[in-house]
């Protein structure tokens, strides 16, 4: 079996991850690490839960101790991006571990937090940057920061970037770092726009896939209760109340809808917590610290946290809403069965969903279980496969996805309404961009 030393990694950072009880590389590490270690530029593909962080992270750490010079004030040698807070969180809580016997400061940026103290911390110099790209815009035009003298870029969970609307903030971000470079993308998806963006930013990369796109994680037991709206959140109570000790993630369609079932929860005497869109920075780690640590047992959230919680002890996913995007659904189930662990993801379908779930079988290649209920019908003409038509999404939703982009995680998660002004014409989903200052 492959190991770290046989990576060709350097001998402080085998004792960093020693330390940390790294055993053996992971199939995404042990393809991806020897072309970054060779300079090479690279678009990792695997699904979540593999470990990409330390694909990129540990070849960084060992690039950028080679240098062995500091960082002048304003300056990045290597910069991360991310498409949430909690990603970059989680992110950076990983190099710091990796670089913790060195000298390499780790920084982030991110919204919701005091820009003020980024400016003063970014003012020192920074070696490594873990950021939200929004923010960073900010930053830069503020003249808190300089990217010219970073020869590293990654993009990490790249497809969620561009469903959220940032591949405009790249464009600009990847022209403003230095050249020349070695960018590395990551991604759990392949979307055609990602290879566009592949093309664009760089320079005959390697690929490397461990496993296909859209693939669930092995290790999760995927199961469907077909079931009336006004039944969900009784037959979610119940089972919950079967494993109360386990960790379980509820993810909700919207932001309204999950501090609603949220608050029904702990109503009904479980120990439960929310992190969407309304809450802020700090509303929002304080949730995930007390999941992380057992005090919160119940984490209802939008798809802000899919990938932005990496918590090994999470034993269920509910799906309490079906992501308007299949890929979503990948990306949800894949915060739990992580580390090895198993899991498992119970979803919950209407009988207007039923297209939702079909495109989620198809995306998957695996037929989901059906653990209670039956299947209603197909809807003549194709099941429904993306938002409602012909009336706005439900209150407190994100812009509707069905064109392909998910739920956004933003400060105003409000539908675009019909124009009153011309009421004979059918409303269909207003394609707006989203300002690169708005961060998740």
């Amino acid at each position: 079996m492959t190991t770290f030393e046989a990576l060709g990694l350097d001998s402080s950072i085998l004792r960093a991850i020693a330390a940390l009880g790294f055993e053996a590389p992971t199939p995404i590490q042990r393809d991806a690490i020897p072309h970054v270690l060779e300079g090479r530029d690279l678009m990792g593909l695997a699904q979540t839960g593999t470990g990409k962080t330390a694909a990129f992270g540990l070849p960084l750490v060992q690039h950028l101790m080679a240098e062995k010079h500091l960082p002048e004030a304003r300056t990045v040698r290597a910069l991360v991006l991310a498409p949430t807070r909690e990603l970059v969180n989680q992110i950076a809580d990983n190099l710091r571990a990796y670089t913790r016997r060195t000298d390499l400061r780790v920084a982030t940026v991110v919204g919701g937090a005091s820009i003020n103290n980024q400016i003063r911390m970014l003012s020192r110099g920074t070696d490594l940057l873990v950021a939200t790209p929004g923010r960073l815009l900010d930053l830069v035009e503020r003249r808190a920061v300089r990217l010219d003298t970073a020869r590293f870029l990654v993009l990490d969970e790249a497809d969620q970037m561009l469903d959220l609307g940032f591949i405009h903030a790249l464009r600009k971000i990847a022209t403003l770092v230095g050249t020349p470079r070695q960018t590395l993308l990551f991604s759990a998806t392949m979307p055609r726009q990602m290879e566009e963006l592949s093309r664009a930013y760089l320079s005959d990369p390697v690929r490397v896939q461990v496993s296909p796109p859209g693939r669930a994680a092995d290790l999760v037991r995927q199961s469907v209760h077909f079931v009336e709206q006004s039944a969900k959140t009784d037959l979610l109570k119940r089972l919950i109340a079967e494993d109360r000790d386990s960790l379980s993630l509820v993810f909700s369609r919207t932001k309204h809808g999950a501090e609603r079932l949220m608050k029904q929860l702990v109503a009904a005497g479980f120990k439960a917590g929310s992190i969407h869109g309304n809450k802020s920075q700090g509303q929002r780690e304080r949730a995930i610290a007390g999941f992380r640590k057992g005090e919160i047992r119940v984490l209802v959230a939008t798809d802000v946290a899919a990938r932005g919680i990496d918590i090994p002890g999470v034993s269920h996913v509910y799906n309490y809403d079906l992501p308007e995007v299949a890929e979503s659904y990948v990306h949800r189930i894949g915060r739990t069965a992580r580390a090895g662990a198993d899991g498992e993801a119970v979803a919950f379908c209407t009988s207007e969903d039923i297209g939702l779930l079909r495109a989620i079988e198809k995306l998957t290649g695996v037929p989901v279980a059906v653990a209670s209920g039956e299947a209603p019908p197909e809807p003549r003409g194709g099941a429904r496969k993306g938002p409602r038509r012909g009336r706005p999404s439900p209150q407190g939703a994100g812009r509707p996805a069905g064109h392909g982009a998910q739920q956004k995680p933003r400060r105003h998660e409000s539908a675009s309404a019909p124009s009153a002004a011309k009421p004979a014409r059918r409303w269909r989903p207003a394609r707006r961009r989203a300002s690169a200052t708005v961060d998740a």
